[in-house]
Parts: structure tokens; sequence; C-alpha cells
């Protein structure tokens, strides 16, 4: 994956992007979650994260206190050393990651804590949730962190 290319692509597409999605929360909410959903699947057929993992490298998930006890757990640490050695409170008072890129990545793009990692990254990049019209704003920022978003929204340009 050419990350510099797809940030390159993303930016120059951002504004068009931008007033498409906002323009998307005005159509049938179902109808919006049936082809967001479809084309998340043929996407992501194509596309292999491993290949990128930009959200991974650029962007840190918010940490629930589920989140921060499972990979506590899973590295057999206690809650508060975890949030003390890896964690800050941002400006929505949210915790975060301390650093970019994610301390879990390794140099593979496989993340070592999978099997436990925080709701965010499993849900990530939220476009097969239901109610998309909700998340505009969001998908928005993800076309300029994740390839696939991009291609999900250029696919889609097309068929609205």
């Amino acid at each position: 994956m050419d990350l510099q290319r797809f940030r390159n692509s993303a930016q120059q597409r951002s504004s068009e992007n931008k007033k498409f999605l906002q323009g998307i929360k005005k159509k049938d909410p179902r109808k919006v979650d049936d082809v967001f959903h479809t084309t998340h699947e043929e996407v992501f057929e194509e596309i292999d994260c491993l290949t990128c993992a930009n959200c991974c490298k650029t962007t840190s998930p918010i940490f629930y206190q589920t989140d921060i006890e499972r990979v506590a757990k899973s590295l057999r640490m206690k809650p508060g050393d975890f949030v003390e050695k890896y964690l800050r409170i941002d400006e929505d008072k949210d915790y975060v990651l301390k650093s970019s890129p994610c301390p879990f990545l390794d140099a593979d793009n496989y993340c070592l804590v999978y099997e436990d990692r925080p709701k965010a990254c499993r849900e990530y990049p939220h476009t097969d949730r239901k109610k998309m019209v909700q998340i505009m704003e969001l998908t928005f920022k993800n076309t300029l962190v994740c390839p696939a978003v991009l291609e999900i929204v250029e696919r889609l340009k097309k068929i609205f």
C-alpha cells in the first residue's frame, strides 16, 4: 500500500467528499445503510488491512474502562499501570494512546493484542454500522485515514 499516494488522493478529494457525505444525511437511512454495507463487504474483499495499518500508525482508539481492563489483563498488567504507561486523557476527556504508531503494532502490521483490542479497533472503520447517516462526519474523517473508506466513498458517489 502506497500511503503517500493515498494521502495525496484523499486530500485532493477532501472537499468533494465532505460535501457528498453531508448530502447523504438527507437520504433514506435504510437505503444508505444497505448501500454502505454492501459496498463495505465488496471493498474489504479486495483490501487487506495488513498491507496498510494506517489507522494504527496515525490515530488512537478511545479506550473505555472495559477495554483498559481487557488489554491490561492480556499484557499481565494492572489496569492502573497500563493507563500510566500507554494512555493519556484527550481534550474530550477520553483515554487515548500517548503516542502513535500504536505500541501494539508489530513490524508486519499485526496487532499484538488483537484478540483483546479495544472496541473502537474492533469496529473500525465503522462503515458497516446501522444508522450510517448519523456518522457522516466520522466517515469523512476516516476517508483521510483509511484507503478502504476512501474507496467506499468513491464507489458510493457513483451509486447516489
